[in-house]
């Protein structure tokens, strides 16, 4: 009781902002409306890779490319496109250390995930190699998955997937060279105790990354593997 008429004070003296443009925020999410008006939603997309598709047929529908050649990972949720300001909200965060913004990209990703009536048992955020976690300081997927696990009170498992080779960064290679750069990268080093599980990142690119760890997890036991990310890329 006390802490709630704490947040209520501090809400009145010191009302959140958009990291935007300084107005004041939309339902206490560091955006204002007409910041978040501007996001473009991933909304007719492939259910299993998040890919944007022409036409929806049912809720479910799969691409012509995951009928062809399914990936080891079984749906994806990405509520938005890797453009506009949601790509510089991820960038931000990334390459400027803008700590806030995970939280409000934890958000919007809980939100859309709360519309789910099934969910994972747990969170896997993408890890990074010792040598690139040392160099930035923090990894951004788990800082984001922080918001996402407390919101919907999920665990979050941070040591069950190691990245055991540091690789180049994927973002210089083309989509070919990505799949062979990321192979044999990942590894579990504990037990799985889950059956479905959901990996965690920013982006989802060509999903070479999401799709070799769910293939660790499949191996290691894992039924059920989900990608969650903030935005798809196309």
């Amino acid at each position: 009781m006390v802490n709630n008429w704490l947040n209520i004070i501090q809400d009145c003296v010191f009302p959140p902002t958009c990291i935007f443009c300084d107005n004041r925020s939309f339902a206490k999410k560091d955006i204002c409306q007409a910041c978040l008006n501007q996001l473009i939603e991933n909304n007719d997309c492939c259910y299993q890779c998040g890919n944007p598709v022409t036409e929806i047929s049912q809720p479910e529908t799969i691409c012509g490319q995951c009928l062809k050649n399914s990936p080891t990972y079984d749906c994806t949720v990405a509520p938005f496109a890797y453009q506009g300001i949601m790509r510089n909200l991820v960038r931000q965060l990334k390459f400027s250390d803008n700590y806030k913004n995970a939280r409000l990209l934890g958000t919007l990703l809980a939100e859309r995930l709360q519309q789910q009536t099934q969910r994972a048992e747990c969170i896997i955020p993408v890890p990074l190699h010792k040598h690139r976690y040392r160099e930035r300081g923090f990894n951004q997927s788990i800082e984001i998955a922080r918001t996402v696990a407390r919101q919907l009170k999920i665990p979050l498992e941070l040591n069950a997937c190691v990245r055991h080779r540091n690789t180049p960064h994927q973002v210089s290679l083309p989509a070919k060279q990505r799949h062979t750069n990321i192979r044999d990268a990942f590894s579990v080093s504990k037990p799985l105790h889950y059956s479905h599980v959901a990996i965690l990142d920013d982006v989802m690119t060509t999903g070479s990354t999401v799709a070799e760890i769910a293939g660790v997890l499949k191996k290691a036991g894992a039924q059920t593997v989900e990608v969650w990310v903030c935005a798809r890329a196309y």
